[in-house]
């Protein structure tokens, strides 16, 4: 008896596969009934049209099809546009990395012509002084209007405008800068390649127009004066320009006025105004940009009232109210040393001084 799958008379005589082998031959699979050539009319068509119960289908098209080439296209474009960009995109990597100069720095200290005017009335004093209508503190260093360069972007140009205030900030008028030993606020701004430098100049103070400390920061001498008012006046300039594809720099002139009074005396001790002028320049690459660093080239200070004959390299030493300047001028120059800077020495005017 046959099994539920075979038919009622068993499996035919003959092959094993019984009567399918007949019609193994022209059994056709679904990609040669895809490929035949003529396809039959539909009833409907042969109804109304009298048309042949077959008709011949259009050749198959061969290549890619419209789907393929607009995908084609669209990666072409696509890839040519990121060619472009990376041509001209402002925040393409930096090419070869230039070399970082060494600070450049001068120092001049303005001697007093007469005494040293103060009083215990700071307010006073400022009122009274060319610096009556500066800001107070950072205020005093606002940011410029800016846009981009040719190869820097407006927030590349803003970056190194706010690295710069950073740097006048911390460097002018941070108390624990003015009138201690803090240096990392500073130091930390700073391109790697010119931290050698920094710390040359604070280990082994040299007036030779390279390792000064007053040229990095201002800083008094704690054991002569102190801060009689922190809220320090300023005034100034900065502005930012690209001297080449790979760098932007910055220029900075900045007024600060300092209310200075006795190391360790009382509040009603008179006071004196101090002033310093500095003439920063900053150069930024993009690492530098990227990292809030920046390389100090060139610093040129004007500070006063000093006395010409007192060393200002490692700490400025003003004149207090009632003191005067020493008559003597500053130290001598020697023009057969080599690697070492002129010293310098201005007279400061007599309008710069407070009416008081």
């Amino acid at each position: 008896m046959g099994g539920p799958s075979d038919p009622p008379e068993g499996t035919p005589e003959g092959a094993p596969g019984g009567g399918e082998d007949e019609y193994r031959s022209v059994v056709f699979d679904e990609s040669f009934v895809r490929a035949a050539r003529l396809q039959e009319y539909s009833a409907q068509e042969r109804i109304a049209d009298h048309a042949p119960a077959v008709r011949r289908r259009p050749p198959l098209r061969r290549g890619l099809s419209r789907q393929a080439l607009v995908l084609v296209l669209l990666i072409a474009v696509a890839f040519g546009t990121a060619l472009y960009m990376g041509v001209r995109n402002p925040y393409q990597g930096p090419a070869a990395r230039h070399a970082v100069e060494p600070l450049r720095m001068t120092v001049v200290p303005l001697a007093p012509r007469g005494e040293v005017p103060g009083t215990s009335d700071v307010e006073q004093l400022y009122a009274r002084s060319p610096a009556a209508q500066f800001r107070t503190g950072a205020e005093g260093v606002p940011l410029p209007a800016s846009r981009r360069t040719e190869h820097f972007s407006d927030g590349q140009v803003v970056s190194a405008l706010i690295t710069a205030k950073d740097y006048l900030v911390r460097s002018s008028l941070d108390p624990g800068v003015l009138t201690g030993d803090r240096t990392r606020p500073v130091r930390v701004l700073l391109d790697s390649d010119q931290l050698d430098q920094f710390d040359q100049s604070f280990d082994r103070p040299t007036a030779d127009g390279r390792h000064a400390p007053s040229g990095w920061l201002v800083r008094f001498d704690p054991s002569r004066v102190e801060l009689a008012d922190r809220g320090i006046r300023v005034q100034g300039t900065m502005q930012a320009a690209e001297t080449d594809s790979s760098t932007l720099e910055v220029t900075t002139d900045h007024t600060f006025v300092y209310a200075l009074r006795p190391a360790g005396a009382d509040r009603d001790a008179e006071a004196s105004l101090f002033t310093v002028r500095r003439e920063l320049h900053f150069r930024f690459d993009r690492d530098d940009l990227r990292l809030h660093q920046a390389e100090l080239v060139v610093a040129y200070v004007q500070a006063g009232p000093l006395s010409c004959a007192e060393d200002a390299t490692d700490r400025l030493r003003p004149l207090l109210a009632g003191q005067t300047a020493e008559e003597s001028g500053p130290a001598g120059t020697d023009p057969y040393a080599t690697g070492s800077a002129p010293a310098l020495c201005g007279s400061l005017a007599e309008g710069a001084q407070p009416a008081v």
